[in-house]
């Protein structure tokens, strides 16, 4: 079974950027993702790279965040650009597809990212 943990988060203002990171426990080519949940609001996909690199992004989301993985380490980025106030949520990394590229078997317990105006 694979535990992922995120890192990274934490209070930033309007147009600054933030890297999350997700570490696997075990060593891993599964598919990664990234989620989030926004207070008031369901969960929504926000990326997924597969084991090769192949990345898939919510339409909202391309431009200003970024997916990436290094095998070696285990772990997934979330490169987080001109973060805005509606970007605050709990976001979540998730392993091993069930179906790309939005469902997931392993899901970490969150990191919060909170954006001020």
């Amino acid at each position: 079974q694979v535990q992922p943990v995120e890192s990274g988060g934490g209070l930033v203002q309007r147009g600054d950027s933030l890297r999350l990171s997700c570490a696997a426990s075990v060593r891993t080519t599964y598919a990664m993702g990234w989620f989030r949940q926004g207070p008031g609001k369901e969960r929504e996909f926000v990326a997924a790279i597969s084991g090769r690199g192949n990345t898939y992004y919510a339409d909202s989301m391309k431009g200003r965040f970024t997916i990436s993985r290094d095998n070696a380490q285990n772990a997934a980025y979330l490169q987080m650009n001109s973060l805005e106030p509606e970007d605050t949520a709990v976001y979540y990394c998730a392993v091993k597809s069930l179906g790309w590229p939005t469902q997931f078997a392993y899901w970490g317990q969150g990191t919060q990212v909170t954006v001020s105006s």
